[in-house]
């Protein structure tokens, strides 16, 4: 009997079991990425040698990684958003197929379905028109009784009501980014806490921080390294922060990059000692209970 589960293993991947299946959300499982370094500890390859799916949300390479993918069994079944296929399949990935906006695909016993997400679709973008083009996407996994919402890359949009409509349990939120500043279509902390009014997911959790970081900034002296220092560790306390002052009745569970996340809302095993993110202050992960 298996029981579904959830990982946090850095940036906007995730592990997710659910369905009898393995699914790994965006994977970036490498130290490096183009000119951005991994500083948390390396991802173990039991985290990701076993995923029966992959589904990207958009082509920025901190997404569509092709040295990540390129890791994983040939056989893994690689969704990527319509129009992306050949492109992808091209560089080296086998098993790849699309998805568009309202299409769903089935993986044992689960159901994904993507959704919108107000963000660039550009593989170089916003700024470049090089390269491939295709929309960016959410996914909404249903198995097992669970309801779970990856949001890829987004800024709130009009359509997310009709998410929340759908009766969400979980939902897996960008918090921020891997630089100092947030380029158009991202959610900062409280943005993210914004979303949760329309969302309304049982449970929150955080991703898309505290992983990855231009090599050496994180080791300047104060001024930008400090705020890099403190980027690192501070979006999903604000986002956790920002929830409590809207009242909402959702909970934020904090996981450090690599952890566990109990699908039940409680705190992340004390006893996991994944070591997290730059330190900043004594705050450690856990759940922020809304009564």
């Amino acid at each position: 009997m298996h029981h579904p589960a959830l990982r946090f293993l850095g940036h906007s991947t995730t592990r997710l079991e659910l369905g009898g299946r393995v699914v790994l959300t965006d994977p970036v499982l490498t130290p490096r990425v183009s000119l951005l370094r991994r500083v948390v500890p390396p991802l173990r390859p039991e985290d990701w040698a076993d995923a029966d799916l992959v589904l990207i949300s958009h082509l920025h390479g901190d997404h569509l990684h092709l040295p990540s993918l390129r890791l994983l069994r040939p056989d893994t079944r690689v969704v990527v958003p319509r129009g992306a296929a050949e492109w992808v399949r091209r560089r080296g990935v086998r098993r790849v197929e699309e998805i568009d906006v309202g299409e769903e695909i089935r993986e044992g016993g689960l159901r994904i379905t993507a959704v919108p997400a107000a963000h660039s679709g550009h593989r170089w973008g916003p700024r470049s028109t090089r390269g491939p083009q295709s929309p960016a996407l959410g996914h909404v996994l249903e198995a097992d009784g669970l309801r779970i919402y990856a949001a890829g890359d987004t800024d709130l949009f009009d359509g997310m009501a009709d998410l929340g409509s759908l009766g969400l349990d979980v939902a897996l939120l960008p918090v921020w980014g891997w630089g100092p500043n947030l380029g158009p279509g991202h959610l900062d902390p409280e943005r993210a806490a914004e979303a949760l009014d329309v969302l309304r997911p049982r449970l929150a959790v955080p991703v898309h921080w505290g992983t990855l970081a231009v090599a050496g900034l994180t080791r300047a002296p104060a001024g930008h390294g400090a705020r890099m220092r403190a980027l690192l560790h501070d979006p999903p306390h604000r986002f956790a922060a920002a929830t409590e002052r809207r009242g909402s009745a959702t909970t934020v569970t904090i996981a450090r990059p690599g952890q566990d996340v109990p699908l039940d809302g409680t705190a992340p095993d004390p006893d996991d000692r994944t070591p997290g993110p730059i330190a900043r202050g004594a705050d450690g992960p856990g759940p922020v209970r809304r009564e």
